[in-house]
């Protein structure tokens, strides 16, 4: 299965990916994107395949589960959760709160309907599986309940400092149910492990800080899947995309933030059973293996 990873160029042409980019449609949905003249290769799409392969290769993905959405925007993977069966809760920050370039750029959902794609779900599955609220990630007021999954995409690295972010990912694992999963996307620092951006609207996060992460979320009893922070080394890999990013016959995988090279970086966290937070309490693991 996938573990915490970091998008590479190499992705794309994996079995996995090519799976999940034909159940998304990306190629019918955003067939008029900039992406479409370099073979789709963009690390926005990269985010969302990885999201719904981690939580599928997770059997999360299956009539009966429940999902929370952060952030959602107007992605296509509450559209795509509901086709699976999946009861969805998507949130997004309330639109006289948001930041007005979300606003501008068409990456805010401000009702239910923003999230809807004909080409992935029918109407009716999506009314009766998808319920959309505010909330703000900073505070997760008005939220309840329990899910099955929690998904974001480059969302927590918008809150105004490194700390927020990580304050986020550790504060929403109280939504998941034993045994579920957290999913998320956010920027990871391609020069450096000390040097970055700490706090402002877009802030980047170092390997040390997802070592620290991983600590944080076990003294939880939580488990970080395996970080592998290994970028590629294919040309594409080791270019850099600048402002205004993602003009056309551009392969959007690294980008300038700062002054700073920052790509996409998936982070799985697992709420493990309470049988196998037993197991691991009485040893019963290690004397299997």
């Amino acid at each position: 299965m996938l573990n915490s990873m970091a998008c590479k160029y190499g992705d794309f042409a994996q079995a996995w990916y090519r799976d999940q980019e034909d159940k998304l449609k990306i190629r019918e949905i955003f067939h008029d994107h900039s992406a479409a003249q370099v073979e789709f290769i963009n690390r926005k799409f990269w985010e969302w395949c990885v999201i719904a392969q981690a939580l599928e290769e997770r059997g999360k993905l299956r009539p009966g589960m429940r999902g929370l959405g952060f952030a959602v925007g107007t992605e296509p993977l509450t559209s795509y959760f509901a086709s699976r069966g999946c009861d969805v809760l998507a949130t997004d920050l309330a639109a006289e709160a948001s930041v007005s370039g979300w606003l501008d750029t068409n990456q805010h959902a401000a009702s239910k309907n923003a999230l809807f794609y004909p080409p992935l779900v029918a109407q009716d599955a999506f009314d009766a599986r998808v319920v959309f609220q505010p909330a703000d990630m900073r505070t997760l007021k008005g939220i309840s309940g329990q899910f099955d999954f929690l998904w974001s995409s480059c969302a927590f690295e918008h809150l105004g400092s490194l700390q927020h972010g990580i304050d986020f990912v550790l504060n929403s694992t109280r939504y998941l149910r034993s045994g579920g999963i957290a999913v998320h996307t956010t920027e990871m620092n391609v020069n450096s492990d000390t040097d970055t951006l700490t706090t402002g609207p877009s802030v980047i996060y170092r390997r040390k800080d997802f070592v620290e992460l991983a600590q944080a979320l076990k003294a939880r009893g939580l488990r970080l899947s395996r970080l592998d922070f290994d970028t590629g080394n294919h040309p594409f890999d080791l270019a850099c995309d600048t402002e205004p990013y993602m003009q056309p016959g551009v392969r959007h995988l690294k980008l300038d933030i700062g002054g700073y090279a920052s790509t996409s970086f998936l982070l799985i966290i697992e709420k493990p059973r309470a049988v196998d937070r037993l197991r691991g309490f009485l040893g019963l693991d290690r004397a299997r293996t």
